[in-house]
């Protein structure tokens, strides 16, 4: 009985060790779709270039619950001339336990955008279709690499600023 319940004990100090992560909801939080100079755009000779800025942000919003939210700001241009613009932010509620706040953080700025990014991406196309413009498919991202270069540079940062103030 006793060697029963160290077994028991020792599961469950494994699945504390290995935490838990689960997605609770996706959802459009805000979505802008503008055509600047719609009709006379659609006359234009369409010779596109595509500017995305990309950015996720993250709130705890209950114990153990956390609201990750990855913004998607997409430009083309013809020219010097706008011929869409698409502002839109894919959200997900996750539950996220038994982790260090450091791996928390982490995962909130890779795990989750990674899961965000193709509805986010699926949204865009969608809109650029309804639009009357042909068929916007982005690539993928990389979240765990655009992660490692924050870190790298808030390193390098904190590294110059005290060697300044030594």
């Amino acid at each position: 009985m006793a060697e029963e319940q160290e077994n028991q004990a020792a599961v469950t100090d494994d699945e504390a060790a290995q935490g838990k992560f689960g997605l609770q909801k996706i959802y459009v939080k805000d979505v802008s779709f503008e055509i600047p100079d719609s009709p006379m755009v659609f006359q234009e000779e369409w010779e596109p270039s595509v500017n995305m800025d990309i950015g996720n942000t993250a709130a705890k919003i209950a114990e153990d619950i956390f609201e990750a939210v990855l913004s998607v700001t997409i430009t083309v241009k013809s020219g010097e001339k706008t011929m869409y613009l698409i502002e839109a932010q894919q959200a997900g509620i996750f539950h996220i336990a038994g982790l260090p706040d450091e791996s928390i953080n982490k995962m909130l700025a890779t795990t989750c955008p990674n899961i965000l990014f193709p509805f986010a991406r699926e949204t865009i196309s969608d809109l650029v279709t309804r639009g009357g413009f042909p068929q916007l498919l982005l690539a993928p991202v990389n979240f765990d690499a655009l992660y490692a270069q924050k870190e790298y540079q808030a390193q390098q940062e904190k590294e110059g600023n005290s060697a300044t103030t030594h």
